[in-house]
């Protein structure tokens, strides 16, 4: 059974429960939940072929976006992969054991510390992020076009009434 139909069932019995309620909200919500869910397990199987966490796929996909030399401040990688500073120095100590970034003194500032990728990691990550948008394409690849337009365009103003 798929999960519409889990959703499906789980709403009915609360209005059967709770006719008090609107639990038409939990329509979405569940769907959203549920698809997340298996999601976040297909995003992950991918970086795991590839030796990677998902916080080490956001660090290495950060500093290979910002073009080269594929740098920066580690409280610029926290603040663009939105963790702590103290997240991103675990998942930069497993990079760097890894040979996949390295840590170098900041030529402004010679307290601050610049993470970059290696070689290594330039190679890891394109080979890395290329199966991602295959996989990302492969999930989606069920959405005609217009739906797809159509979610994007939904989730984008959800998103930005809920501020994320």
């Amino acid at each position: 059974m798929d999960d519409i139909d889990r959703v499906d069932r789980i709403v009915e019995q609360w209005r059967d429960e709770r006719p008090d309620l609107d639990v038409s909200p939990l329509q979405v919500i569940g769907r959203l939940h549920r698809v997340a869910d298996r999601l976040r397990e297909e995003l992950l199987r991918v970086y795991r072929e590839h030796g990677l966490g998902e916080g080490e796929f956001d660090i290495l996909a950060a500093l290979r976006r910002r073009g080269e030399p594929y740098a920066c401040a580690a409280g610029e990688l926290a603040r663009t992969t939105m963790v702590t500073t103290g997240a991103v120095t675990k998942r930069v100590d497993r990079l760097v054991a890894s040979g996949l970034v390295v840590r170098q003194g900041s030529e402004d500032d010679g307290r601050g510390r610049i993470v970059a990728l290696t070689p290594a990691g330039v190679r890891v990550i394109d080979e890395a992020f290329a199966a991602h948008v295959r996989n990302e394409q492969r999930l989606l690849e069920g959405l005609p076009p217009a739906q797809r337009a159509d979610l994007e365009a939904l989730l984008r103003t959800w998103g930005g009434f809920l501020g994320v």
